[in-house]
């Protein structure tokens, strides 16, 4: 039983799997800091005086009605840089690598052979056409027999 779940652990797909979600939380680590330590200032010298940037607080006295657009911003910028990184390092030399693997396909790709059963057939057709003085499109459809 244990060898089984070791064969599970250890097979390609799932090391390649934990491999690709171990880069891409270090990732988002060093995205989610270029943020915090580049883009939230430039975005709080918009803010002004009072508070972090491109905020507004709803009521003075409760600073949890602080609605924080630079933080929304800050996100939408993280999740930009990282689809665009995960667009253009993995997804777009994946296609095409596809694109070459199933262009050697194609071009391997056997031309259809008519089956050996249908060229029996289309050959015992012509045969008895040819037996036929009105040939295969004057027939009327019936048939007379075996020739005597």
């Amino acid at each position: 039983m244990l060898k089984g779940f070791k064969d599970f652990l250890f097979r390609g797909n799932l090391v390649d799997l934990a491999v690709a979600v171990a880069i891409g939380t270090a990732f988002t680590a060093l995205v989610a800091a270029f943020t915090a330590t580049i883009v939230n200032p430039i975005l709080a010298t918009v803010g002004g005086k009072k508070g972090p940037g491109w905020s507004y607080t709803i009521f003075d006295d409760n600073p949890d009605t602080t609605l924080r657009f630079g933080d929304l911003i800050g996100a939408i910028i993280t999740f930009a840089i990282t689809a665009a990184v995960i667009y253009f390092v993995l997804v777009v030399p994946m296609k095409k690598i596809n694109e070459l693997r199933d262009r050697g396909k194609k071009e391997e790709a056997p031309v259809e052979v008519t089956p050996e059963d249908v060229a029996l057939l289309r050959e015992i057709r012509d045969l008895l056409a040819g037996q036929n003085p009105g040939g295969a499109t004057g027939s009327t459809g019936s048939h007379a027999g075996p020739p005597a």
